[in-house]
């Protein structure tokens, strides 16, 4: 289908979520069902979007996929110019997945989106705005209602739960205009966190095509202190902790040197140390 007949997505207020102390954030079974080793194979298409990381500032690298990064990739290669996006992505920010969403719809040339892993949560919103959607069978697309770290009283709550349910019908609409499926059901998916594998992305209307075999590769280069950054979020995240913590936790570690080098840091000793004595289920 052609992307431009899908619904805008609906902008976030960030000053409001800033007032209310709201912050967007992954959802831990996102975390646990995404394999980051994951990268698109050798392909001939020049302009590509690689969407291979959680949506939002990184607070590893200090990128991340953001709204700002996408806008900036789509005018280097032109307003006109076909694209390609291989997504893995556990998701993240609502705020920064809905806007790329829109830059996407809006660019005039066409999108072909790839799947080649998970898309979940604003991942998944992403993955939505392709002309031609195509996912590996292995893949998944998973959508959830909205997912945030909140606090306050019950009157705080209750308006923060008010507000929130616009959103989620915007991404019911995104996904059922996608799909064809009814709103109202894929709102029933979305409250119950739903999973759907390759096969049945394409079944459903998520997608158009599976996508072949040999368009999928392992990273020879997985970058170990960044997956163990991944799994410590995980962790952290399963347990509880808001992600503005965990964000200033790694990059406390990430600025602290060992006294045995120039700068480089042992993630794996890193991680070994924090968890040392507490048993987490992952």
């Amino acid at each position: 289908m052609r992307k431009h007949s899908l619904p805008q997505a609906r902008e976030i207020d960030r000053a409001w979520c800033r007032r209310n102390d709201l912050e967007w954030d992954l959802r831990p079974q996102a975390l646990e069902g995404w394999a980051p080793h994951l990268m698109a194979a050798a392909d001939k298409t020049e302009n590509t979007i690689s969407v291979l990381e959680p949506i939002g500032q990184d607070y590893w690298t200090g990128e991340g996929i953001t709204a700002k990064r996408v806008a900036g990739i789509l005018r280097a290669f032109g307003a006109e110019t076909d694209v390609t996006v291989h997504i893995n992505s556990p998701g993240g920010d609502l705020f920064e997945g809905m806007a790329i969403y829109n830059l996407l719809r809006d660019h005039k040339g066409e999108v072909t989106v790839k799947v080649i892993g998970v898309a979940a949560s604003a991942a998944s919103i992403i993955a939505m705005a392709g002309d031609q959607v195509q996912i590996a069978r292995a893949g998944f697309l998973m959508i959830h209602s909205c997912w945030v770290v909140a606090m306050g009283n019950r009157n705080d709550l209750r308006d923060i739960a008010d507000t929130l349910e616009p959103f989620d019908t915007a991404m019911a609409d995104i996904y059922a205009a996608r799909s064809g499926l009814e709103a109202k059901a894929v709102q029933k998916m979305m409250d119950k966190e739903t999973w759907i594998a390759g096969a049945a992305a394409v079944d459903q209307g998520f997608a158009d095509d599976l996508l072949p075999a040999d368009q999928v590769a392992h990273d020879p280069d997985p970058k170990p202190e960044r997956t163990a950054a991944y799994l410590l979020d995980m962790a952290l995240a399963k347990a509880g902790m808001p992600r503005s913590e965990r964000r200033s936790l790694l990059q406390d570690y990430k600025g602290t040197p060992r006294a045995t080098d120039d700068g480089t840091r042992d993630a794996a000793e890193f991680v070994s140390r924090l968890f040392s004595g507490i048993k987490l289920d992952l």
